[in-house]
């Protein structure tokens, strides 16, 4: 597989686009002046505590409180031991997995025997604030290096997932075992991948320095305060997907180049080669096709090649996938058609959740299948291509409705609620009021004007496909109501009015008529 990073910044943000055969699987963006905390350590205080809850709110510094729970909180792995999973995701926190077990089991100890209001803590930010929400933290601080994370609160070694191979993670784990200190916890990054020592050896000690420093610093500092800030966007790219099967590393800002291959020549001297600077006049998003797909991503409908489509709809409680067959009718019998329609939408899917990074619970209605054997192959083929998820992500079987559920994490906001908005005109209902619809609307109005004021001369101002609509389709109507209440009635076209708006003027005096303001 062909993969790319392409990185454009400017002086209102800087955007990374991971490219996989040319389609963009993944897109960070970092906007000047706006504030990022998702990783960031902080000496925080115990606001309040919510024993119902389990929890605590922690005041950070950041305006509005961070939500720690109690299975963030517990001081001594050892009592949990048994619910930690050594097979973890690399970007996952490996002992907050656990999390699940804790509530199912409802072992946790009471968030009052561990916590008092007014004490101070270290923690994490592990999700973004969201909506109204402020930041969730943990206490398991956990320190990302190029081939491991290390996890100094915990003694555990876990190993990334991607790496499936059985006796390279047991050689992994037992190089592991070997090098670090009693009481120290990592988890081997999927870069790790046929390193040795020598690596290793140069990531422990910059992790274990960064340690002592955030340690000094919390002692000396009174909370709320920022103890440790994570790094910025280019070099989390760079620490965390630009790996050796990246084929090229490109980016349009000089400065940032130089930093770039400064940085690689003193720790990762193999990488230098596939860093290039782009200084094309024309914008780097749109030479590479990126800025098309980051409009596409925002699309609630996806074309697949094949004809069918796919409709995603983010909802409060989960998002809904639907797939159809859309165009595609296939040259042989039906299920095959539903079968090519299924495994395409599937691999398009595990793409789209990627890059419009969609979290929580996720419903994929699929085209019903009658044969267990092609429902096995689209769950198969999706679950295959969820593996390049960096994000965990759990999917259950394939219901008779063919339905497949499933989970993923959720750290940040998604991209649609990064770059867009709620519709002003719809209020994010999606939907607006037909013309014909505000058509009956005005002409009520008009009824209810004549009888509560006797105005018998108005001119409505309304939208243009609405003025279309009582000029034409509805001027029949508009007649006979003139020639009931005995009026005139003018129409006219403002093209500033919403859809839905429209104003009702009196010809004897030139002033808007409002009902509910008269």
């Amino acid at each position: 597989m062909l993969k790319e990073i392409v990185i454009s910044k400017d002086e209102y943000e800087t955007r990374a686009g991971l490219l996989e055969n040319k389609a963009l699987a993944e897109l960070f963006i970092e906007r000047q002046g706006e504030r990022y905390v998702l990783g960031n350590i902080y000496k925080g205080k115990v606001n309040s505590i919510l024993p119902g809850m389990q929890a605590a709110f922690i005041d950070i510094g950041l305006g509005r409180n961070a939500f720690l729970h109690v299975s963030d909180v517990a001081h001594h792995l050892e009592e949990f031991a048994e619910f930690i999973d050594g097979d973890v995701s690399e970007e996952s926190k490996s002992v907050r997995g656990r999390q699940t077990d804790y509530k199912k089991r409802n072992e946790a100890p009471s968030i009052r025997t561990l916590l008092r209001k007014g004490q101070e803590i270290l923690v994490q930010v592990d999700k973004e604030p969201m909506d109204t929400k402020g930041s969730r933290v943990t206490a398991y601080i956990t320190l990302p290096g190029r081939y491991l994370v290390y996890m100094p609160t915990v003694e555990h070694v876990g190993i990334s997932r991607r790496i499936e191979n059985e006796s390279e993670r047991q050689r992994l784990k037992e190089v592991i075992d070997g090098m670090r200190s009693k009481n120290q916890g990592f988890i081997v990054r999927t870069a790790a991948e046929g390193k040795g020592e020598e690596e290793f050896r140069s990531d422990m000690k910059f992790l274990t320095d960064l340690w002592e420093r955030i340690n000094r610093k919390a002692q000396d500092s009174s909370a709320p305060a920022i103890i440790h800030e994570d790094l910025g966007l280019i070099f989390r790219v760079i620490r965390d997907v630009f790996t050796q099967d990246v084929s090229q590393f490109i980016i349009d800002s000089k400065s940032e180049y130089d930093r770039i291959i400064e940085f690689l020549d003193q720790l990762l001297p193999s990488l230098k080669p596939k860093v290039k600077l782009y200084d094309r006049a024309d914008s780097i998003f749109e030479a590479f096709a990126i800025e098309k797909q980051i409009k596409k991503a925002l699309r609630q409908k996806i074309w697949l090649k094949s004809g069918g489509h796919i409709v995603i709809n983010p909802t409060e409680a989960l998002v809904s996938i639907d797939v159809n067959t859309g165009k595609y009718v296939g040259r042989e019998n039906a299920e095959e058609t539903i079968l090519k329609t299924n495994m395409e939408a599937a691999v398009e899917i595990a793409r789209q959740i990627r890059l419009r990074d969609l979290g929580g619970i996720i419903i994929i209605d699929f085209i019903d299948m009658d044969k267990e054997e092609h429902k096995a192959r689209v769950l198969k083929t999706m679950e295959d291509a969820l593996k390049r998820d960096r994000a965990r992500t759990n999917i259950l079987q394939i219901t008779e409705l063919g339905l497949v559920e499933m989970t993923r994490q959720r750290t940040r906001p998604s991209l649609s609620e990064m770059l867009c908005q709620p519709c002003p005109y719809c209020q994010g209902d999606g939907v607006v009021t037909s013309t014909d619809s505000t058509s009956i609307v005005i002409l009520r109005e008009i009824k209810k004007i004549n009888r509560k004021l006797g105005e018998k001369r108005l001119k409505i101002m309304a939208s243009g496909p609405v003025a279309l609509r009582l000029l034409e389709d509805d001027s029949d109507k508009v007649k006979a109501l003139a020639n009931q209440l005995g009026m005139e009635i003018e129409i006219e076209e403002d093209p500033d009015l919403h859809i839905e708006d429209f104003k009702l003027i009196s010809m004897k005096n030139h002033r808007e008529i409002n009902l509910e303001e008269d």
